[in-house]
């Protein structure tokens, strides 16, 4: 046997071997790749608009219009906008469907048939979350689908197989065509390099002759080295340009989810500058669902404003207006800020601050006093520099309330606000304008009295039942430390208040006197004191001790 029949059976066996596997390898590397972004890219999708729904319905059942057909009309309807918005191909269609197999979405009408109905049932039955193929509307779809409760929907994301395999079949022919086509060039070299590789092989016998009976170790063999080197590499080349191609696609999409990657991180650090960063962290490191889930919490809330601002603002020229605002609210901030509250916003020269959330401490209630405390305390140090430059003086009243709020993220997805909502929220806001009523710079709510009884000494005020509200409440002030005639004052006071709510006038009277006996300019006890005396004229029925409150 010759030679280059020898070299052409050894070497076309193992470049077939060779050049087989790594098409095979390629090709299985390219389809599972792309299957998998595209399964992730449609999984992407179907979570996305579960998120919307979730969001629409969240909008609805916390302005409790969950029960109202119209506003639930709407909301369907926002959902179905925003399906058609996510779709990117013309094949795509998104539709949803209830119970009874009655199409409740579409945003690409298909001819549903009898069979696709009866298949309808099934999935409604069995509410499968996973990808699947089916064949619906006289074609080859894949989908993924879920089930949303609210709406009593199964929604299916689905797109045509051929649409969605085309990436995968496209990298299928063309690795058959380059195995193929390197076969048979490996052929055609195997042949050409077996024939030419016979005659150097005379010269290298010819030079290993010389040099055994020669002894002549300065002889060299000729190599041409050039040409069949040359042509080894170039065909070495032409494989690793072609399997460059099968993997191009999969550095694209690795390229691209890289990006992405960095332009979260980048909206992330943006998103810092308007959201606390604990907020972030927390939530978004546990599960960014979260974000469009409001969740119901016990918080302090706080309120805060300037007496008379409205005639402060009208004698004084804008830009100084702005920059006396902002002096005030810099020394204001900075209190709750070190005291872990969160600013909920500015409304005008007014302040709504919150402690307890996102992150909740065991302390809040009793921080969100100290902070109201150190705010009434801190407004004389900056009075002082107001008089020192000739500005008018601010005074102000802080109303904290301490109960169950929602917190959450509420707006739109352009623009959302970390916020609280709810009856305490009001109320908090009440107690702030009862300030101004009672003559008092700070006032706290019942249940926060019964957070810092025993830390802080606290002066019952009276009950009050404001506007929206059928029963009364007690309010109180409180102080860091007191005076010992403040101390003695307070002391009668509160022991005169249970007179007072039992209806004993004439010895409530009698108790808030030796009040104003050792506080003579004191407010509260001259107030008691008229109430007492309207009472002895008019004799209230069912009394209670409860003063209603026609505003706020």
């Amino acid at each position: 046997m010759k030679i280059q029949t020898k070299i052409t059976l050894v070497v076309i066996p193992i470049l077939i071997f060779t050049l087989g596997i790594s098409g095979i390898l390629s090709y299985f590397f390219a389809t599972s790749g792309i299957t998998r972004i595209a399964y992730s890219f449609l999984n992407y999708k179907v979570n996305d608009l579960k998120k919307a729904a979730s969001s629409q319905w969240a909008l609805l059942v916390n302005n409790d219009y969950q029960n109202n057909p119209e506003m639930v009309r709407a909301a369907k309807n926002a959902v179905t906008s925003y399906a058609i918005s996510i779709m990117e191909s013309s094949t795509e269609s998104i539709f949803a469907f209830d119970r009874n197999q009655s199409i409740q979405m579409e945003t690409n009408p298909l001819s549903f048939t009898e069979a696709d109905k009866i298949f309808f049932k099934s999935l409604y039955e069995k509410k499968p979350t996973g990808l699947q193929q089916m064949t619906i509307a006289g074609s080859e779809r894949v989908a993924m689908g879920f089930y949303f409760e609210p709406f009593d929907w199964y929604v299916m994301v689905t797109e045509l197989r051929s649409t969605f395999y085309q990436d995968v079949e496209k990298i299928t022919f063309q690795s058959l065509i380059v195995l193929v086509c390197s076969l048979a060039l490996a052929l055609i070299l195997v042949f050409v390099v077996t024939r030419l590789l016979t005659k150097p092989l005379k010269k290298v016998i010819f030079s290993m002759r010389e040099i055994i009976s020669t002894s002549d170790l300065s002889q060299r063999v000729a190599v041409e080295f050039q040409d069949e080197t040359g042509e080894l590499a170039h065909t070495f080349n032409l494989m690793v340009q072609e399997l460059e191609k099968a993997y191009y696609n999969i550095k694209k999409y690795a390229f691209e989810a890289v990006l992405a990657q960095k332009r979260e991180s980048k909206i992330r650090n943006i998103f810092q500058k308007y959201v606390p960063q604990e907020l972030i962290d927390q939530l978004l490191g546990e599960s960014p669902e979260r974000l469009l889930i409001g969740d119901n919490r016990v918080l302090a809330i706080l309120f805060s404003d300037i007496r008379g601002f409205t005639t402060i603002s009208e004698k004084m020229p804008p830009d100084e207006l702005v920059n006396t605002l902002n002096r005030y609210f810099s020394v204001m901030v900075d209190i709750i800020f070190n005291h872990k509250g969160i600013i909920d916003k500015y409304i005008g020269d007014a302040i709504m601050a919150f402690f307890g959330a996102p992150v909740k401490h065991e302390d809040d209630a009793l921080q969100s006093v100290y902070a109201g405390i150190e705010m009434t305390e801190k407004i004389s140090i900056f009075n002082e520099g107001q008089r020192k430059m000739g500005k008018p003086e601010f005074k102000i009243g802080v109303g904290i309330n301490y109960g169950i709020v929602t917190v959450g993220n509420i707006g739109t997805p352009k623009k959302m606000d970390y916020t609280v909502i709810g009856d305490m929220v009001n109320f908090a806001s009440r107690l702030e304008g009862l300030t101004k009523y009672f003559h008092q710079e700070l006032l706290i709510s019942e249940s926060l009295h019964i957070k810092i009884k025993g830390i802080l000494p606290c002066r019952e005020l009276g009950k009050v039942q404001v506007k929206g509200k059928t029963t009364g409440i007690k309010i109180f002030t409180t102080k860091r430390e007191l005076t010992p005639l403040e101390k003695e004052a307070w002391e009668i006071h509160n022991e005169t208040m249970s007179l007072y709510y039992k209806g004993e006038f004439e010895k409530a009277i009698e108790g808030f006197k030796k009040v104003l006996a050792v506080l003579p300019d004191d407010y509260a006890a001259k107030h008691l004191i008229e109430r007492c005396q309207e009472n002895i004229k008019e004799r209230p029925e069912n009394w209670t001790g409860v003063e209603k409150m026609e505003t706020k």
